[in-house]
């Protein structure tokens, strides 16, 4: 069977140096080609964007309508701005594409349900990029819990704390800006967090209850916030997403984008670990997982790195090439990401107060 070909549907820098010189492994001198899956084309709103394109060999469409009308495009990949997620998915699956779109799914959970139920009708493949599911240290962590290897589990928290908004640019980006279209540190952040916390621990929130930080930063969302977790299995947790922390430097930063799991025997710390980093040599830093049970740590590593914007890819195109009925689950987990963080916003402002999620 044939490659899956994927046209991708904005061109910005994370969209050029993630998605298509490591996810789709463009960059030949630092990636194999996917087995199953290639990008062969790339639009944007600004057209100067095409001579990025061009270095990688990418066809450079003028349009989304050429990109929906090319029998030689079979899927997309959406990586524009939140607020048009919904709306060029939607023209995608009509269009008979098969969709990846990038986190949040869509800023209206309306318009999420209305996605999934027109890939289930086309039965299309719709998924989104939730790719530290796919870290190669979060797959290490989820072995070693499965084997017991912290005694029974009873607590956990997850964190992404950095400065982002203290200068005009920043506060006036859609991070700081718009809460609308999923900015702040809940929508923005705390949703990674949620659903690597369901990946690791198997098993699902439940209830959340969630404070904001006090108001020191000039920007329109939440400066942070402190989301207290209930998970189905008894177990409970918290999420610390801020934009209001400086963390030293780079080092500091980036390790402090991370995890703790408590066992009854040991604990799990995650380093660096949610962010957008595989491994691969050059980056800023490595991602580690220790295993400290109060008398020595113990290196949890990744039996082997994988791309994680690549695993999601290759996902994708696994479930475009099956026969038969596509799988929605990541759609499905997309949703629920959403109801997650419209929960913590609701509690919140209603002074922390649990709210369930069904």
């Amino acid at each position: 069977m044939k490659k899956v070909r994927y046209a991708l549907v904005g061109f910005g820098g994370i969209a050029e140096n993630r998605i298509a010189k490591e996810g789709f492994a463009c960059d030949r001198t630092r990636f194999r080609p996917l087995p199953h899956a290639e990008l062969v084309g790339a639009f944007d709103l600004n057209p100067a964007r095409a001579a990025a394109a061009a270095v990688l060999g990418l066809k450079w469409y003028a349009s989304l309508d050429e990109i929906l009308t090319d029998a030689a495009v079979d899927a997309v990949f959406i990586a524009t701005n939140n607020a048009s997620h919904a709306q060029l998915a939607i023209a995608a699956l009509k269009a008979g594409k098969h969709v990846i779109v990038e986190k949040p799914m869509a800023t209206a959970l309306a318009d999420a349900r209305k996605m999934a139920r027109l890939a289930r009708a086309k039965n299309l493949a719709l998924a989104v990029d939730h790719m530290m599911v796919y870290s190669p240290w979060h797959l290490a962590a989820r072995a070693a819990l499965a084997k017991g290897r912290l005694g029974p589990v009873n607590d956990c928290c997850f964190h992404m704390e950095f400065a982002f908004g203290f200068t005009p640019s920043e506060a006036a980006s859609w991070r700081c800006s718009k809460v609308e279209e999923m900015g702040g540190p809940i929508g923005d952040v705390a949703s990674h967090c949620f659903y690597v916390a369901e990946s690791l621990l198997r098993t699902r929130i439940c209830a959340v209850a969630a404070v904001y930080y006090p108001k020191s930063m000039a920007i329109k969302a939440e400066d942070g916030a402190l989301i207290r977790l209930r998970f189905a299995d008894g177990t409970v947790g918290s999420v610390r997403a801020a934009f209001c922390e400086p963390r030293g430097g780079v080092a500091g930063t980036l390790t402090n984008l991370g995890f703790e799991v408590y066992g009854e025997k040991a604990v799990m710390r995650g380093y660096g670990t949610m962010f957008q980093l595989s491994g691969h040599p050059g980056e800023p830093i490595v991602p580690r997982v220790e295993i400290d049970d109060g008398r020595a740590v113990a290196p949890v590593r990744p039996s082997a790195i994988r791309n994680i914007y690549s695993a999601v890819i290759e996902a994708h195109a696994a479930n475009v090439r099956v026969a038969g009925a596509k799988d929605q689950a990541s759609a499905d987990e997309a949703i629920r990401n959403l109801r997650l963080c419209a929960a913590a916003h609701r509690s919140a402002r209603q002074g922390g107060a649990w709210i369930a999620i069904r």
